[in-house]
């Protein structure tokens, strides 16, 4: 019997063999024919995290949340290099985790972003720390309910016993977990961390002011320092080590980046957005009159829900993409709306609806495969179609 089965480009179920471990690519519906038919001559079918984590001695940090990881993770290690300990963001984000483990000396912790795709198939994988962010429909896609989609990101704490934490955002009805919980909010003082969006507080101490001591900006940001500072102190990080960290940080790419300043408009890049929580998040951060661009890709979700906070926040909107017209049809229920094809006709839209003193969001609020390769690809076009502007 062969050690393992490599799926080639055309396999098909008619075409499984047997294995004894089965290790399957996220992007590979878990559930889908292709890999139930390999999984019944399988030994064993796991993912490329169960995979890595058999043969790392060192300990683990795991995030994971329908908004927000790839920020929470990158500020992790930074946090965590800071105070001197080598740490490596991977997984989801950065580095695939097998890469990780083969180096020698291994790093002394993993700051590892988790989807949901990923957790379906852990076995043993037990991080010392857990991170729960937030949770929003999204990937109805793949998900037969949005029950199934919350299922897979609580396999995070399975295996966790009351040796290990759990950071969970306050409110989000987790229960009958083994793990010790620590809790943090922008909205309820109840939780161990709090935030009003500027001050981070813990027990009713003032810890940092995000505004003075970081480029991290808007409630979403807060929530995710606060996730990842509790994250290292359940560790045993020295709180004074992990606060120099944030003296000069900017969060990654392509997550409400300030591209230019023209005719005294605002232009954000917020491609990141490619659900419907991000692109609420940030709207709500938003204190100046907004133009909104979004569309993309057709995934099943309701953006109905929007509505309220869109009517609030913005002036007009513009929509392109395979989601568009519908969209357009939506939006323009409750504010001026123009329907576009192309993202270059969505910007030139948006320049022309805008007045000064306000700003153009583009969060297109679902993914980019209908006319990109990917967020980022998405994101740098936004970002020149907007330099090009004169």
């Amino acid at each position: 019997m062969p050690a393992a089965a490599v799926l080639h480009p055309m396999a098909s179920p008619e075409t499984a063999e047997p294995c004894d471990v089965l290790v399957v690519s996220p992007g590979i519906d878990t559930y889908g024919p292709l890999v139930l038919a390999f999984s019944a001559l399988a030994g064993e079918t796991i993912g490329e995290i169960e995979l890595a984590i058999r043969y790392y001695k060192g300990r683990t940090i795991a995030i994971t949340g329908t908004n927000g990881k790839t920020t929470t993770t990158e500020l992790i290690e930074r946090l965590l290099r800071a105070a001197g300990i080598d740490a490596v963001a991977c997984g989801n984000y950065g580095v695939p985790v097998c890469e990780v483990v083969m180096r020698d000396p291994q790093p002394e912790v993993l700051s590892l972003e988790a989807s949901s795709f990923q957790l379906e198939t852990i076995v043993t994988f037990r991080p010392e720390v857990s991170v729960w962010l937030n949770f929003a429909p999204d990937h109805m896609d793949r998900y037969p309910d949005l029950e199934s989609y919350r299922r897979a990101k609580l396999r995070i704490f399975e295996n966790q016993t009351a040796a290990e934490t759990a950071v969970i955002r306050h409110g989000e009805g987790i229960t009958g977990i083994a793990a010790k919980q620590v809790s943090f909010s922008t909205e309820s003082r109840d939780a161990d961390w709090w935030s009003d969006g500027e001050i981070i507080h813990h027990g009713g101490e003032a810890v940092l002011n995000m505004i003075a001591g970081s480029h991290l900006r808007g409630l979403h940001n807060s929530e995710n320092a606060m996730a990842a500072i509790a994250a290292c102190e359940a560790l045993g990080v020295p709180r004074e080590a992990v606060l120099r960290a944030f003296d000069g940080y900017a969060p990654p790419r392509h997550r409400c980046e300030l591209v230019r300043t023209l005719d005294g408009v605002e232009w954000l890049n917020d491609s990141k957005a490619t659900n419907l929580h991000a692109l609420e998040s940030a709207l709500r951060s938003q204190t100046r009159p907004v133009v909104l661009i979004a569309g993309g890709k057709e995934k099943g979700l309701d953006y109905s829900p929007v509505l309220p906070l869109l009517e609030s926040k913005a002036v007009a909107a513009v929509t392109f993409g395979q989601i568009g017209g519908a969209l357009a049809g939506l939006f323009g229920n409750v504010l001026t709306t123009d329907a576009c094809t192309t993202l270059a006709e969505a910007v030139a839209a948006a320049r022309a609806r805008a007045p000064r003193g306000s700003t153009v969001l583009f969060s297109p609020g679902t993914s980019s495969f209908d006319q990109f390769s990917g967020y980022e690809d998405r994101g740098d076009s936004f970002c020149r179609l907007v330099h090009d502007l004169r």
